[in-house]
């Protein structure tokens, strides 16, 4: 009986065993700088669906398939700047971990500056209504009897 319920929770467990879908990826480099420029480009270029990743880390397919363009533009004879030129057209400034400053991505690197000042400025217009309101005038009859209180 024991056995019995050992064989049904392996089947049990069974159910619940997923393959890995790991995937290696193997490039043949002409010359170390290429190897070079294709790791500094994997680390600088953005996963745009990982958002948050960089190419090198990100195992979505978008980053797969980017990689493989990096690598591909790289054996074309492609320097770094002109790769990178070549994905900001094809996927705009976001693709880039470190877009540039213009109009176009102004708010992307001084919106959270913007709004922490915003925030102050209420937190401290508050703070200040706040007080207002406390300063409350006290005429002498009641400051008599609050003395007469403390007192006792």
């Amino acid at each position: 009986m024991n056995s019995l319920k050992i064989i049904f929770l392996l089947m049990l467990a069974c159910l619940f065993i997923t393959p890995a879908q790991a995937r290696f990826e193997t490039h043949d480099f002409a010359t170390p700088q290429m190897e070079n420029d294709y790791n500094v480009l994997v680390q600088e270029l953005r996963c745009l669906v990982c958002q948050n990743q960089n190419l090198a880390d990100s195992n979505a397919e978008l980053a797969q398939d980017m990689r493989l363009l990096v690598y591909k533009k790289l054996s074309e004879g492609m320097n770094k700047q002109q790769i990178v030129d070549f994905m900001v057209l094809r996927y705009g400034d976001f693709v880039m971990y470190r877009p540039p400053v213009k109009k176009s991505t102004f708010l992307l690197w001084f919106g959270p500056l913007i709004f922490f000042g915003v925030a102050a400025l209420v937190v401290f217009s508050y703070m200040r209504t706040q007080k207002k309101q406390v300063d409350v005038v006290i005429d002498e009859q009641q400051q008599k009897k609050a003395q007469s209180l403390l007192d006792d």
